[in-house]
């Protein structure tokens, strides 16, 4: 078994964990906060840093969904070498027999399928071990336990880890308000990342819903950290194995939120039912955003954005309760009203249906592969130039790209 003998809390391995197609970003995240040793997997990042580092990492990234410490790895072969891995640990290392734990599951293997089962073993591992010590054992608390562990088993390799962030970093506070398909947070800012937006430019959201893309570009824009409007981290609760600071935090804390600016940003969105864009309008007064982003109450093909170009980024609905006949039109109608209205802007789209985006009518300049929830996406540009395409084409531009 690989698991912590001694520890060195300024050389800290860590792992962010994050969505399909956002590793680029969320590593060029981390080495702009700093973190060494930076090394992208599918769907996470490794890295190296101290406490600071945790703390950091759990305020400021954008694309990050979790902040996990490794602590622990080994193989198991049935649900008895699980048990017995698990149970030689000494858990005393992380918490108390008073204190509370939770644990979360995820499986890529045929040894097990149910993740649920695995968790109820692993706790049964830790609290035999307390019970057969202190004749009292450590409750479960799935809201807010003191520790949260994480294992994952891919093949016959068992990894835990403990969870720094309690909640989804995707969780910011700031939205109240949603509607019936609200986008991630994090996957919208990585949108926005993927896009490559100049926040010198205009940003248009023309069919915005709950204004998530909208507001984690003026986030982006202002720097403002996607923790801001968070009050609670796991590591706070944290007695034992890398033990809360407090006073490092506050000074990270007030160091970040230094840096915010009032910047002259030009974020508009548009959205058609009027209920859906009162919720919009009141994430944007939570998100303190309100002096960047403005929300017109208007249809796609009515939405007249602001002049010079810029970047437009949409999500519009996959199919899922729309007849298939109309959301074919749908996408027509959005590529019409590329052409028509938004000459010089570069055109973001994503969608789930393949089919429906044929019907767009456009020749995407590049595609990403991303995942909305379990939903595999294509984030597709398109570029709407200012006189004709032959021009640009002697140019230079580049012919489409796809990006797996």
């Amino acid at each position: 078994m690989n698991t912590l003998k001694t520890f060195d809390e300024s050389e800290i391995v860590l792992i962010a964990k994050t969505m399909f197609g956002l590793e680029e970003i969320l590593a060029g995240e981390l080495r702009k906060l700093g973190a060494r040793d930076v090394e992208i997997l599918t769907r996470a990042v490794k890295f190296t840093g101290d406490k600071g580092m945790i703390y950091k990492a759990n305020l400021c990234l954008r694309t990050a969904l979790r902040i996990l410490v490794p602590i622990a790895q080994f193989e198991v072969h049935d649900e008895k070498s699980l048990y017995d891995a698990i149970k030689e640990i000494d858990w005393e290392q992380y918490i108390s027999v008073d204190d509370s734990l939770a644990i979360d599951t995820f499986l890529n293997t045929d040894i097990f399928t149910h993740s649920q089962f695995i968790s109820q073993k692993a706790k049964d591992a830790i609290v035999d071990q307390f019970r057969e010590k202190h004749d009292k054992r450590p409750d479960v608390n799935l809201e807010r336990p003191v520790m949260r562990l994480n294992i994952h088993i891919l093949d016959n390799t068992c990894s835990l880890a403990l969870d720094s962030s309690g909640a989804s970093l995707h969780k910011r506070g700031y939205r109240d308000q949603t509607n019936l398909a609200p986008i991630n947070e994090v996957l919208a800012a990585g949108l926005v990342m993927l896009s490559g937006w100049d926040r010198s430019r205009n940003l248009v959201d023309p069919m915005c819903g709950s204004g998530t893309i909208l507001i984690e570009a003026g986030m982006l824009a202002a720097g403002i950290p996607p923790g801001y409007y968070r009050t609670e981290y796991g590591f706070m609760l944290w007695k034992r194995f890398l033990t809360f600071d407090e006073t490092l935090y506050n000074t990270i804390y007030e160091a970040v939120i230094d840096r915010i600016s009032s910047v002259p940003a030009s974020i508009t969105g548009g959205e058609l039912s009027h209920n859906v864009a009162r919720k919009a309008k009141e994430n944007v007064k939570l998100a303190r955003v309100e002096d960047m982003v403005q929300i017109k109450e208007c249809d796609i093909m009515e939405f007249i954005p602001p002049e010079g170009g810029g970047t437009l980024i949409i999500n519009p609905p996959y199919g899922e309760r729309m007849d298939k006949d109309d959301l074919i039109l749908l996408y027509k109608n959005i590529g019409d009203t590329f052409k028509k209205n938004f000459s010089g802007y570069d055109c973001w789209l994503i969608t789930s249906n393949m089919e429906a985006l044929k019907h767009v009518g456009l020749r995407p300049s590049r595609k990403i592969k991303v995942f909305n929830g379990p939903l595999e996406c294509r984030f597709v540009k398109y570029e709407m130039y200012r006189g004709t395409k032959k021009l640009h084409k002697l140019q230079g531009h580049t012919p489409e790209q796809e990006i797996n």
